[in-house]
């Protein structure tokens, strides 16, 4: 019997104008197996060259000194089969929805420690989409206030609203939980739990967890 093959390495690209942080991600990468920094560019205009290296993960800064890094995530997305993940200073509400809504796989602020770090980039590649607690405040307000309906109209929307089980749901998949975590926190059975995955899928019109976030995020 043949001794079973390594798996091939996670192939990581970085993309952050600040030599200090570029070595700090370094030294996070090295705390764990199986990651391969195969790249790393100061600005937009370098980390576009890295797309054709097809990483498979993408650690993204946004404030970089040729624009902001969640503009280059749609040309990621396209030219690339990369998860992204936004490790950015910045925490206010437009650009962690913005950088959501461009595609952007996860969301974690530069002061979450290496664990935190570490945690998020296992998540991303997972297909999970982890949001830094204090950015993902905004994102819940945001699923708790539902576009008013004008006076006079008929809400034919109210069906495909997020139920408040649909949104804690949500909540705790944007906080990293995986299935049987987020039945645990929430007393419901991992069945129950795909019940309403399935639900939010219909109402959101998509088809994976983190493409459920990103859009809910969105409205």
């Amino acid at each position: 019997m043949t001794d079973p093959q390594p798996s091939a390495p996670v192939r990581i690209a970085i993309i952050e104008d600040e030599p200090t942080v570029r070595r700090y991600f370094m030294q996070i990468m090295g705390m764990a197996e199986g990651y391969d920094v195969i790249a790393m560019a100061p600005d937009l205009a370098t980390g576009r060259g890295l797309i054709a290296l097809q990483p498979d993960l993408f650690l993204m800064d946004i404030g970089l000194p040729d624009g902001n890094g969640y503009v280059m995530v749609p040309e990621i997305k396209a030219g690339c089969t990369a998860k992204v993940l936004i490790i950015s200073s910045f925490g206010d509400r437009d650009t962690v929805v913005k950088a959501l809504g461009a595609g952007a796989d996860g969301y974690l602020l530069k002061d979450s420690t290496p664990q935190q770090i570490l945690d998020g980039i296992a998540i991303t590649l997972d297909g999970g989409a982890p949001v830094s607690p204090a950015a993902a405040v905004y994102l819940l307000d945001l699923l708790r206030a539902p576009p008013p309906v004008p006076q006079g109209a008929v809400d034919n929307a109210a069906d495909d609203r997020l139920t408040t089980r649909e949104t804690e749901l949500l909540r705790a998949f944007a906080e990293g939980k995986s299935y049987k975590e987020a039945a645990r926190v929430l007393g419901i059975s991992p069945h129950t739990v795909g019940t309403h995955v399935k639900a939010i899928y219909r109402k959101l019109e998509v088809n994976s967890r983190s493409d459920a976030i990103r859009q809910a995020f969105h409205k």
